[in-house]
C-alpha cells in the first residue's frame, strides 16, 4: 500500500448510488444472496466494500449498471488512493467502536469528545453517515500525539488488540453487523 494512498471504500450508501437503487438494496442484495458478506470488512457493525469489488458487481449478469459518474465522484472526495477488488486486499480499518475497544476507553461519547475537539487524527474516511473511517496505521501513528496532549487518559493501544486487527481475527465490539429493522426487534 506504501506510496498509492489509502484504498477506495464503499458503504452501503456509496455502492447503492453507483448502481442508481435505494440505500437498503444493497442490504437485501445480502439478504437474499446475490450479494455474499463475506465480501465485506464489517466497521463498527457495518459493511463496507472495496471500490473495486463494488464497480466488478454489476458486471457479472446482474443487470446492474454501474454510474460511472459517481465512481469518478467517489474517487475524487477519497483522495489518492488505489482500487481494491477484493476484501483480502484491505489494510485494517477501525470506526469509533475498535478504536474504543483498542484503547479501552471509558465510553464512545470520550472518543467523540476527542474527534470534534480536533485532538484525534482526522478519520482517513467519512462514508454512509459513518462517525469516520481510520486506518490503523493511521490511529497509531497519532499515539505519541494524543498522549502528549492528554489530560487524563493514557490513550496506550492494546497490543493484543493491534494484533487481532492486522491478522484480521478481530472479534470485539463492532466486528458483526448487527440487526436492523424488524430483524432487530425481534
Amino acid at each position: 500500500m506504501v506510496g498509492r494512498g489509502k484504498p477506495y471504500l464503499v458503504g452501503t450508501q456509496e455502492f447503492a448510488a453507483l448502481y442508481g437503487v435505494k440505500e437498503q438494496m444493497p442490504r437485501q442484495w445480502v439478504h437474499r444472496g446475490s450479494l455474499a458478506p463475506e465480501t465485506a470488512v464489517v466497521v463498527s457493525g457495518q459493511m463496507y466494500w472495496p471500490l473495486g469489488f463494488a464497480v466488478e458487481f454489476g458486471k457479472t449478469g446482474r443487470g446492474k449498471t454501474l454510474d460511472e459518474e459517481v465512481l469518478v465522484r467517489l474517487e475524487r472526495e477519497q483522495g489518492p488512493g488505489w482500487m481494491p477488488a477484493a476484501r483480502e486486499e484491505l489494510p485494517p480499518i477501525l470506526g469509533q467502536q475498535e478504536i474504543v475497544e483498542l484503547f479501552h476507553l471509558p465510553s464512545q461519547p470520550t472518543l467523540v469528545a476527542a474527534i470534534e475537539s480536533g485532538r484525534f487524527a482526522a478519520p482517513d474516511w467519512r462514508l454512509g453517515g459513518s462517525g469516520g473511517l481510520w486506518l490503523l496505521d493511521t490511529v497509531l501513528g497519532a499515539v505519541a500525539e494524543l498522549q502528549e496532549k492528554a489530560r487524563t487518559l493514557p490513550w496506550e493501544p492494546d497490543p493484543e488488540v493491534v494484533t487481532a486487527l492486522r491478522e484480521g481475527r478481530y472479534a470485539g465490539p463492532g466486528a458483526v453487523v448487527l440487526p436492523r429493522g424488524r430483524a432487530a426487534n425481534k
